[in-house]
This record gives structure tokens, sequence and C-alpha cells, in this order.
């Protein structure tokens, strides 16, 4: 029975265990030599024999699942090895196809959008185009290398230490955040064609605003800038020419102006008005941004007067990294409303600048540039950037903080304030989120000179020059009204992450003031008496000093003896 079963399954191809062949079997081929059949025959029979042990079977059955997994590993290790070679060379031709196309993005004003996702290093491709390191990004499971980081809790409030303080903030290296600069320029939505005003009479047309150097718009017309599309003509300084700098107010010298028409990717830019501040220099600066962004400090005549006394000055108007820049024929009496000249106005004192880092004269820069921007634009998609107040969310609480420090008349502060009011301005809430705070301090702008970052400043420009020179009274009014009509948005980052890359000093009014600092007094020791008299008399008391001691010891020595001999 065991022969007869075995054979039914030798049915389908093998050969029975004791070699004679069923009537359902094949004949052997006469092309076989019979010996080697016979073997054959031998060989199967034993295997036969050794499958019907379970032992054996299990052991075979294992064994085979084993060769079978390692096959299967190596094949799909080969081909997913196979994959991301041609992914990687796929996405090189479509990175080399696309940054041969960028040629002129900087100078139109046409939208291009830029590739989102996360920023990752292991596919970051350097491309050269016209000297510039730029990225495409390509998104990545992988991640940003800050995307885990986190702000420590803050300090317990009971310390001595009070007031704002800088706090953490994660920067990847200057080389890597160079490498990440995006090869495109941000969409700039609905607005694509920016223009300005130009006037070369001014004529002021209504009682209240307004100035020869930003012109007189009216209210419709201010209303009307509000009021976003794709080709736009607003006021914007610099209104009696078409050259922002020449014969326009705020003059600069033809020089200077040649050199800030120059194409930059990155520029950082200062000014100091009224010899208010003292030029802090900076620091922590890698070597690709001294080679490649400049830094301006626009000055007017006073401050140049005190540099050039104080021989800070040299011959090529440079006081360390810093490149001077003297404003002539400056438009406002306020030291402080010409300074928002440069701060608000900057994309068109530098027409050919994509990125710019804005820092109040009393600021000293301590981190990169490249790392500045990667930080809180690029890694943020982002195309403005600005710090919001430390303390204050709300412009009405802003505005009585303003009036009590005395930073600015209160009647004029009152009539801002009830003209926002009117236009439907609210005390700041929780229903603004994801807006976090009406209140920047505007020390510190970071941002990208495309259209729409243009015309937020011309905007912001036209308020100040309308009302009070504190800007952050007018700049939750521009954004909101500019937020409503377009897709756009503004990063607020906390002010502790501002403190991190800059370090503020005092006003110069205010160190002036200060006392200067008391030298410790220094505590000589007492004069040595050399005179022979008090070598004798030191010399006397301290032989009389030893022979004192020294009898004190004989003395105890022979009261011992005396103590000894009486017990004995």
């Amino acid at each position: 029975m065991n022969g007869g079963s075995l054979g039914q399954r030798g049915s389908y191809g093998s050969l029975l265990c004791d070699g004679k062949s069923s009537n359902n079997a094949r004949k052997p081929s006469s092309k076989m030599l019979p010996v080697s059949s016979r073997e054959k025959e031998r060989v199967l029979l034993g295997i036969t024999r050794c499958l019907g042990r379970r032992r054996f079977a299990m052991l075979l059955l294992v064994s085979l699942a084993l060769l079978v997994f390692i096959w299967g590993s190596f094949t799909v290790t080969k081909e997913k090895k196979g994959k991301k070679k041609k992914e990687t060379r796929n996405k090189e031709e479509v990175l080399h196809e696309f940054c041969s196309h960028i040629g002129a993005t900087l100078k139109t004003t046409s939208p291009t959008v830029r590739p989102t996702g996360s920023i990752h290093f292991d596919n970051i491709a350097i491309v050269s185009h016209r000297s510039t390191v730029c990225h495409y990004r390509v998104n990545s499971t992988l991640g940003h290398p800050c995307d885990k980081f986190s702000l420590p809790p803050p300090p317990p409030s009971g310390g001595r230490r009070i007031g704002p303080r800088p706090c953490p903030v994660c920067y990847i290296s200057a080389e890597q955040a160079r490498a990440s600069m995006p090869c495109s320029s941000s969409a700039s939505p609905v607005l694509h064609n920016l223009t300005y005003v130009v006037d070369e009479n001014p004529v002021k047309t209504e009682s209240h605003g307004g100035s020869d150097f930003g012109g007189y718009p009216s209210l419709k017309q201010r209303n009307d800038s509000f009021d976003i599309r794709e080709s736009m003509t607003v006021h914007c300084g610099f209104v009696k020419g078409y050259r922002p700098g020449f014969q326009t107010g705020f003059d600069i010298d033809e020089a200077d102006l040649m050199k800030l028409e120059d194409s930059h990717e990155v520029i950082v830019a200062s000014a100091i008005f009224g010899n208010y501040d003292i030029i802090q220099q900076p620091q922590n600066i890698s070597e690709a941004a001294r080679k490649n962004v400049p830094f301006y400090m626009f000055i007017d005549k006073e401050t140049e007067m005190y540099l050039k006394n104080s021989s800070a000055l040299d011959s090529n108007m440079r006081i360390g990294l810093w490149r001077i820049i003297v404003v002539r024929n400056i438009p406002y009496t306020d030291a402080r409303r010409n300074g928002k000249v440069p701060k608000l106005l900057l994309h068109r004192l530098l027409p050919n600048v994509r990125y710019s880092i804005w820092i109040d004269g009393k600021l000293q820069l301590v981190v990169d540039p490249y790392q500045v921007l990667e930080r809180f634009l690029w890694q943020q998609n982002a195309s403005f950037a600005i710090s919001r107040h430390y303390r204050r969310f709300d412009v009405f609480e802003e505005a009585e903080a303003n009036k009590a420090a005395g930073k600015y008349g209160n009647s004029s502060i009152d009539y801002q304030i009830e003209f926002y009011k009117k236009e439907g301005l609210s005390p700041y809430s929780k229903a603004k989120l994801p807006i976090t705070s009406d209140v920047p301090e505007g020390c510190v702008i970071i941002r990208e000179h495309i259209p729409i970052t243009n015309l937020f400043t011309c905007l912001w420009f036209n308020e100040v020059d309308r009302f009070t020179a504190r800007d952050q009274l007018s700049f939750s009014t521009v954004r909101d009204k500019m937020m409503a009509k377009v897709d756009w948005s503004i990063n607020m980052f906390l002010d502790c992450e501002r403190r991190n890359f800059v370090i503020q000093a005092y006003h110069k009014d205010l160190l002036d003031q200060m006392p200067p600092p008391v030298a410790p007094a220094i505590r000589h020791p007492p004069p040595l008496h050399r005179d022979s008299s008090s070598r004798r008399s030191s010399g006397k008391n301290s032989r009389r000093g030893r022979d004192r001691r020294s009898g004190s010891r004989q003395h105890r020595k022979a009261a011992a003896g005396i103590r000894e001999k009486q017990a004995f």
C-alpha cells in the first residue's frame, strides 16, 4: 500500500521507490543510458524515504523558507537602489532645468511660485546662478534640523532680573543657511506691478497729513491704495523726482547712489540721524557674508561731523563693516522721522536687492545675516518678518504707553487712534488668532523685496507721514487692511528671539546723561618705617620675645622635673 501511494505521487514526473514503473508512468527515453537511470532511481528512492520522516521534512521546509527570504531581500534591495538612483537623477535633471530658466527673476515683476515643503540637507542642490548660491526645496520626510527644537520654560519671575531678555534660537550653520537660499522669488499675491507717484510740485489739499517729501495723498487716494490690484501706482516718498535720492529730498551723492543700485542678494542696513546713537559693529559674521553682504549705514551731516571729529571715519567712508552713506537735504526736522525713510523705503533706495535686514542704529547684530534670513524667512516660507512687542499686544495700550512716556504729542496720538477707531480698529483679542499681536517691536525688519511687501512698507510709511512718527500705532491698520484683500501674512516672531541676534544699547543722549563710572578705591598697605631706631626697637622686642618664650619653656621643664621627683 505504501508503494502504491508513492507510485501515485510519482505519476507527476517522479520515479517509484521500488524501482518499478506504474502503468501510468512514462517510459524512459531511449537516449538515456540505463546505468545513469538506475543511479537516479536509487537517489530518488533514498530522498523519498527520507521525506517520510517528519523531522527531516520540517528541516527541509525551514531551509527552503530561509533561502526564499534571503533571495527576496536581495532582490528588493537591488530594486530600491535602482529606483533611488533613478529618482536622484531625475531630481538633478529637473533642478538643472529649473534653475537654468531663472534668468531675470530678480528684475521682473511676474509672479513666480517658490517651492514649498520642509528644508532638508540630504538633497540640497547647490547651483551657481549669477554668482549666487541658491537652493531648490524638495519635499522630504527628514524635515528641518530645527523642527524638534522647542523653547525652554521661562525663568521664574521671582528672580532679581526683570524685564525682557533673550531666549534660545535654533540656527543652522552659516554655510547651510546660505545654501538654502531659494532660487526663485516668493509669489506676490494679486499685485505684480507696482509703480510710484511722481509730483514735482505737491500741493496740500486737505487739512491734515502728508509732506513735500511723501506727497499729500487725499483720503480717497489713501483708501484706493488698500484696494489691491494687479497693477498699482501709490505714493511712496521721493515724489519730486524719478530717481530716489537725487533732488528729491533725502539726497545722496552720485557715487553712493550708483553703489546702492548694484545688484545684491542680501544687504544689512541701518541709520543714525541727529547723532542719536553710537555705531555698533556686527559680530560673528561669516566670511561669505563679509564678502557678499554689504552693510549700509545712513547718516546726516551732524552725525558725519561727529564721526570725523572722533577720527572714527576713514578715507573710504567705512567704519568696520559699515559703509557710511551721507544723506543731505533731509526732509524732516525730526531725526526719528528721517530714520523712517530708509527703514520703510529701503526698496526704493536699493532697487536691485532680494533680501534685506533692517536694524535700528542702537542695535548690534551678533548672528550671521544668512542664518537670520533662513530662520525667520526661508524656513517659515515668509516674505516679511518682524518681532512682536515683548509686553503689549494692543494698539490702545501702546498709545497710552507712548503718551505716558512723552514719545509724541498726546493730541496727535489721540487724533490718530480716534481716526483708526472710526475705521474699525478694535482692541486685540484671541478672536484675531492666528494673528498673535497688533503691536510690533519695529527696530528689526526682515523682508524679501517683492511687490506685495514693497506695497506694505509704502502704505505703512504713508501712515507715518500722515499721522505720528510712532510706527507701532499704524502697523496693524495697514496689515489688516491688506490681509482683508489678499492671502498674505506677516511672520511675527517672539521678541526674545529678536534679542537673541541683536544686542540693544542705550541711545547716545542717555549715555551722555549717565554719570561716569567710579573707579574702585585702591587701598595701599601702610608704609614701612626703615629707620635705625625702629630696627633696633623691633630687634630688642623680638629678642625679648624669644627669651620670654624660651624661659617659659625652661620653667615648664623644671616644674615637670620637680613633680616627677616628688612622685618618686
